[in-house]
């Protein structure tokens, strides 16, 4: 089993990072804020106006761990990373698969049975815990619409008619997001997902989750030896991580949801700390994107028990344990893909 390895996130505008030794370097302004071993990092993140040294990076490469770098607020921008690792017949085996319309069909059902059943939990435990502050009627007709959808994946069905059932999933879980929100509801309100920009508090905390997020699941595809970029539910597109993407939609609603929920709920977050540009675009400022990573990097380090693999392990290895479980489905090991469902 691989290490739970922290990601390193900078998000200090003007700092740089070096190589000495074993040990990555972070200065600002020359005074070194921090010295980590190479060993204990499972990547690095940077925010802005970061800057790392050629011989850092090659160091990086060398030892796995990946460096990704998004916008001050948080928008992928790029990605080092060192030589693909991993059985290139395991790789070509995957192209081949997605370039199977049937088999790309049995892969997104499953991953789409992860999300909707997890999508449907986060419904139910909300109905459970704030019985007594939402709208029991609506989340719980919701819930019960994302129950015929499951039932719907039961059938054989081709890949465009999957996509439509993720979109009206998607739909009518987002529908009720509002009620979920049983605190600060004068600064956190939510009508409908949007992105690219986020247009409000809400869809702002959520896109930065999911950025970190993808970065996640994209370095365990790429620890077990799988491309990233080839996807079955996200089609092939430059630039776009689309396998990375397929993965994630699993850990969506019970990591990156049900945490924005937990930081407007319990205030850890406040109205105060997010912007809006002239553009319309809603930000996060400095202090508010570090109490959101601090936060992301403290449910990882939960446990929980992997309801297939039938072991605890931290939320943050869950990603490295279905990467783990979907090449060994295409070696032949498995029989199909287990997705993570949340009990």
């Amino acid at each position: 089993m691989k290490r739970h390895l922290n990601t390193l996130f900078v998000t200090t505008q003007g700092a740089y990072l070096a190589k000495e030794g074993e040990t990555i370097v972070v200065k600002v302004e020359k005074d070194i804020r921090l010295r980590l071993p190479v060993h204990t990092i499972g990547g690095i993140v940077c925010f802005g106006n970061v800057s790392c040294s050629p011989f850092l990076m090659g160091f990086c490469a060398e030892n796995g761990v990946g460096i990704s770098f998004l916008s001050d607020h948080g928008r992928f921008l790029a990605r080092v990373q060192g030589p693909v690792s991993g059985n290139v017949l395991l790789r070509r085996e995957q192209y081949r698969w997605a370039d199977d319309p049937g088999i790309s069909a049995a892969l997104t059902k499953s991953i789409l049975i992860g999300k909707i059943a997890n999508s449907r939990t986060v419904l139910k435990r909300a109905l459970r815990d704030h019985a007594d502050k939402i709208d029991m009627q609506s989340v719980s007709h919701a819930a019960l619409r994302l129950e015929k959808y499951l039932e719907l994946l039961d059938k054989d069905n081709d890949l465009d008619t999957l996509r439509g059932y993720e979109g009206d999933a998607a739909h009518i879980y987002f529908s009720v997001f509002d009620h979920l929100i049983v605190a600060q509801k004068e600064k956190f309100s939510f009508a409908a997902r949007n992105r690219r920009p986020p247009l409000d508090n809400v869809n702002c905390l959520l896109s930065f989750i999911y950025t970190l997020l993808v970065h996640d699941v994209r370095s365990a595809l790429e620890g077990v030896g799988l491309d990233p970029a080839v996807g079955f539910l996200h089609r092939d597109r430059p630039g776009r991580p689309g396998l990375a993407l397929d993965m994630m939609e699993e850990f969506r609603p019970y990591l990156a949801d049900r945490l924005a929920l937990s930081l407007i709920n319990l205030r850890r977050v406040q109205g105060k700390g997010f912007k809006k540009s002239d553009s319309g675009a809603v930000l996060m400022d400095d202090d508010t994107r570090k109490a959101v990573l601090v936060a992301y990097q403290e449910r990882k380090q939960e446990e929980i028990l992997h309801p297939f693999i039938d072991e605890k392990v931290t939320i943050g290895l869950l990603f490295h344990v279905q990467a783990l479980l979907l090449a060994r489905h295409m070696r032949g090991d498995l029989d199909g893909y287990p997705p993570f469902v949340w009990k």
